[in-house]
């Protein structure tokens, strides 16, 4: 399906591996010129441009917003890394500030900078990268379950505020996609209960009814329909990539 990108600009946070390189990818396919941002100089595939930018660093953060006054975009793919596991008991106030200030205020002040230009053509797509854990914690991610929860009532709202303007915002959610941070997390459970990483991954592969982890391009492909021409009536949705992991109506 030509998804009519041909000539757009996307800026895709988080680009250079995981889920966002996924996405990136399959923006660039399509013909999209794809600002790739990431605190890594990762190799970059055709029309990828590659941006130093860690979203952990305010100065870094304002450099590209004064970029996105100068040079406005058509889509934006917030993407941003998960804060440390632990549980909701016993986090410090500073915990809470650091995971929210490294993954929901950048994305909100990215966000702001490019509405401007969306607005002055008539057309936007906004998608952010969430998490299941939105829907229904995950165990020992409380950070990330708190944080990203704030996110999604974000773009929920702002949805409803920027679509007269023909700017659509959504969420996808993924579940366990194979990526370096799941690969982690596995880690994580396999020491705190000793049993070995295989046994976890299993264990978990049986929780999922399609019994496998989700590849990053399969989940990417997901993101880069919702930026399509063909995606126009769809926004303000919450979107899960999980193999049916979830079962919540």
């Amino acid at each position: 399906m030509d998804f009519g990108l041909t000539g757009k600009t996307a800026l895709v946070l988080g680009a250079s591996r995981g889920l966002g390189a996924a996405t990136a990818a399959i923006l660039a396919a399509e013909g999209t010129h794809v600002i790739a941002a990431s605190r890594s100089g990762e190799a970059l595939g055709e029309n990828m441009e590659r941006l130093v930018l860690d979203l952990s660093d305010p100065a870094s953060v304002s450099a590209l917003v004064q970029r996105l006054e100068e040079k406005p975009v058509d889509i934006l793919v917030n993407n941003c890394g998960g804060p440390a596991a632990g549980p909701a008991q016993g986090q410090s106030i500073a915990a809470w500030q650091i995971a929210f200030e490294t993954m929901a205020t950048p994305i909100f002040a990215i966000t702001d900078a490019v509405l401007p230009g969306m607005i002055a053509k008539g057309w936007g797509r906004i998608v952010t990268i969430g998490s299941s854990g939105i829907v229904q914690p995950i165990p020992n991610l409380a950070l990330s379950n708190g944080v990203r929860g704030a996110i999604a009532g974000w773009s929920k709202t702002l949805a409803e505020e920027v679509a007269p303007q023909g700017i659509t915002v959504n969420m996808v959610l993924p579940g366990r996609i194979s990526t370096d941070r799941l690969a982690q997390l596995d880690g994580i459970k396999a020491n705190k209960t000793g049993a070995s990483l295989t046994a976890v991954q299993e264990a978990s592969r049986k929780t999922i009814p399609l019994g496998r982890y989700g590849k990053p391009e399969e989940f990417g492909a997901l993101v880069g329909f919702l930026c399509s021409q063909q995606a126009a009536y769809v926004t303000g949705a919450m979107l899960r990539v999980d193999g049916g992991m979830i079962k919540g109506l």
